[in-house]
């Protein structure tokens, strides 16, 4: 993981600094995001059946998904996995992802500032979007058009660069 192309290990070290001074996103922030958001899943009707159905170990797969997000949000290279094949495995359709999403732009609300639940939300989306492309081609079908991105997502980051410019 250190060999990364233009700095390394340093260049990674800066971009994890640039996006924690940003947002304010740190391990704590992304450990309460994690299990907050679990929780939420675990509780939901549509998602946590599927969820309890394939996870035995929760505080293993928490450990994980801290690791994950971790990897996503602050570009630390925790996370050494591979997340696809298991999502694969599972008869996944688009209004499991929508749900995912809703639930877990909710949480981010409620758990992150402005500025780091709208990183976190654009991260989601992306990985909502990677997984649903990867399973349809998977199975031979046709991907779904990408979701539009909710609008204080947008205003969030436009208040972040206004606080930029005003600095």
């Amino acid at each position: 993981m250190d060999d990364l192309p233009d700095g390394g290990a340093e260049r990674r070290q800066l971009l994890t600094l640039d996006v924690m001074q940003r947002t304010g996103i740190d391990e704590a922030m992304i450990r309460r995001l994690v299990h907050a958001f679990y929780g939420a899943v675990r509780a939901d009707a549509v998602l946590g059946p599927i969820f309890d159905a394939r996870i035995a170990d929760w505080d293993r797969h928490l450990g994980r998904m801290c690791d994950f997000w971790s990897s996503v949000a602050l570009m630390t290279g925790r996370y050494h996995g591979r997340p696809m094949p298991p999502h694969m495995r599972m008869d996944l359709e688009r209004a499991h992802f929508d749900r995912w999403l809703v639930l877990f732009e909710t949480t981010a609300r409620r758990e992150c500032p402005p500025a780091a639940a709208a990183h976190f939300v654009e991260r989601a989306h992306r990985i909502a979007e990677s997984f649903e492309l990867g399973i349809a081609f998977h199975q031979g079908r046709v991907p779904p058009a990408k979701r539009p991105r909710p609008q204080w997502m947008g205003e969030a980051a436009d208040q972040r660069s206004a606080g930029i410019a005003s600095s």
